[in-house]
């Protein structure tokens, strides 16, 4: 059996059976008609053709066998594994590659440029096809005549055959500059007369040409991961990496990948708990109540948190609590008073921020980590740097009393809740500002790791997910949680953030499945309203969750922290704050 050369990981040219459906009449040199390879031994007639096309595999009966044995013949042939590939060409009747198409690779390969345009033009594609797979030949030519040093028949091919083509000025432009500055060859594409830079034309070639002719790399990984994705999104409990996925059964995850237990109970402050946060390695998490404190907790490797650093000095309740970027500092916010900034290793107080005649009431970080901003009594937003300076501020109405602030990843736009009812997006370069404008009053929002999309708490007990990319768009509702009088804060989180977990008045802790917003999960265990929960963003399976009650309680999946629970009530560890 012919099995091509060396360096080429498919036979360019095989001996085969019959052309199967589905691939007739792709070249203008087949006949309409040929016979067929019975299964049984023999030839089929020419009468049986509809039943042959109607071939098809699969339970569902939408399969088609002859794309289905060609796209592992390609598969087996990307691995190297050459002799099975042209076996189950040969064994099957169904080749990968019409008898064209393997010319026309052999005269690529071969660098047979003339060649290769001429099989081409024989081969049953738009005008618009051949053009760029004309041009992708040529390029190649161009490139191997300059590696050559044949100056004058680089410029004969770009002029006369490439141009020609009426494409791609701007490329024509750069080759046209590679004769002048040499150089420019490495950074333009490759040149070299070797079966790989061949090879990884046809690549090329392969993203132009129909895939009926040619099948793409790596499609039967393609699909396979398609598959794979699908469900893992239909799969509500998915909150592992994706290691735990397989191809030998149908994905289903457990419901003990969500945090559903108690696993520890963290009694450090003297009042109400109303912001809990978890700094961005995952290994602390940072809590603030009405008893003017917030303390500092360290996750320790084990999943058990211990208090690190109890934080005091604010003359009222603090408000909000941020994180720098490098998880070294801690902004924290008293009600209408002053933002602090603290050492986390050593919990000492390193700067106190204040503004004559007016309170801060937010606070966060600049992703640079050297300014951050804070929203003011004045409805203003102010940045500073770290030594206290004013160094840009947005007057008018930017805030009301009782807000959130975000910045984006980029550092480019703030966002903020100006009335009521309305969260404004300003674009700091553009000086562009845009608006989300809901029906009920907003109490709080989140933003999602990768700055698209907003979690907007409402009045009405609805928690909205907006996409804010563009033109805002309103995506998701969740219902279920309770919602009165109080600000409750919900949160992204899981693996890729596919959840959302929010606070309730009914001193429950609520989780939807992000995607398809059904509600998943509803924690008791808290005594009093639950203020705010924060998702660990390095541990899926880490909840934790701001109380009324004092208590912040650490939520985890089932199977989680098992091997300290015989030590605990209930298997429930209770952490007194005021022992470390």
């Amino acid at each position: 059996m012919f099995m091509g050369r060396v360096d080429d990981q498919e036979p360019p040219s095989k001996r085969v059976k019959a052309i199967p459906p589905g691939q007739q009449g792709l070249s203008n040199n087949n006949p309409s008609h040929s016979n067929h390879i019975d299964p049984l031994g023999g030839q089929m007639d020419g009468s049986l053709m509809p039943q042959v096309i109607k071939d098809v595999i699969g339970s569902k009966g939408i399969i088609k066998k002859s794309e289905f044995v060609r796209i592992i013949s390609k598969a087996l042939y990307s691995l190297g594994y050459e002799r099975s590939g042209a076996i189950l060409e040969e064994e099957s009747g169904i080749p990968l590659h019409i008898p064209m198409v393997d010319s026309f690779r052999k005269h690529v390969l071969n660098g047979d440029w003339d060649g290769s345009l001429s099989t081409l033009n024989k081969i049953n594609v738009s005008d618009e096809v051949l053009k760029f797979a004309s041009f992708l030949i040529l390029e190649q030519k161009f490139f191997e005549y300059l590696a050559k040093d044949r100056v004058l028949d680089a410029v004969y091919t770009l002029r006369n055959e490439i141009s020609p083509l009426n494409i791609k000025s701007k490329r024509v432009h750069e080759l046209s500059v590679c004769i002048i500055r040499p150089s420019l060859h490495l950074s333009l594409g490759s040149f070299n007369q070797t079966s790989n830079s061949r090879m990884n034309l046809l690549k090329e070639l392969q993203k132009v040409l129909p895939p009926t002719l040619m099948i793409p790399e790596g499609r039967l990984e393609h699909l396979v991961e398609q598959a794979l994705n699908v469900q893992r999104e239909a799969c509500y409990f998915h909150n592992a990496l994706d290691t735990c996925l397989t191809l030998y059964t149908d994905h289903h995850c457990r419901k003990d990948q969500i945090p559903s237990q108690t696993t520890q109970i963290l009694q450090g402050h003297g009042d109400e708990v109303w912001f809990v946060q978890f700094s961005n390695n995952g290994k602390f998490l940072a809590s603030s109540s009405r008893d003017n404190s917030a303390i500092i907790w360290e996750v320790h490797e084990d999943g058990v948190l211990s208090l690190k650093h109890t934080l005091t000095g604010h003359q009222n309740p603090v408000l909000m609590i941020s994180w720098s970027p490098d998880d070294s500092q801690l902004l924290t916010c008293g009600f209408e008073e002053v933002v602090r900034r603290w050492d986390v290793s050593t919990g000492k107080c390193c700067h106190v921020y204040e503004k004559l005649g007016v309170g801060l009431i937010s606070c966060g970080w600049f992703p640079d980590g050297k300014r951050f901003f804070s929203g003011i009594t004045d409805k203003s937003i102010c940045m500073w740097d770290l030594d206290g300076e004013e160094i840009e501020s947005w007057e008018g109405q930017r805030m009301i009393k009782t807000s959130d602030l975000a910045i984006t990843g980029d550092g480019n736009q703030i966002i903020s809740l100006c009335k009521e009812s309305s969260i404004l997006v300003l674009d700091r370069e553009s000086k562009v500002e845009k608006t989300i404008e809901e029906k009920h009053t907003i109490t709080s929002f989140s933003l999602s790791k990768d700055d698209k999309f907003l979690l907007v708490n409402l009045v009405n007990q609805e928690i909205h997910l907006w996409e804010i990319n563009g033109h805002p768009r309103l995506v998701t509702r969740y219902k279920g949680h309770k919602r009165s009088r109080f600000v409750i804060r919900s949160c992204f989180g899981g693996f890729e953030q596919s959840y959302v977990a929010s606070g309730s008045e009914d001193s429950q802790v609520y989780i939807w499945h992000r995607g398809s917003g059904n509600l998943i999960a509803a924690l008791p265990g808290h005594a009093g309203a639950v203020n705010c929960v924060s998702w660990n963003p390095v541990i899926p399976q880490m909840l934790a969750s701001a109380s009324d009650d004092h208590n912040i309680r650490i939520w985890g999946g089932s199977m989680v922290n098992c091997n300290h629970q015989e030590a605990c009530s209930n298997g429930v560890r209770h952490l007194n704050g005021n022992s470390k």
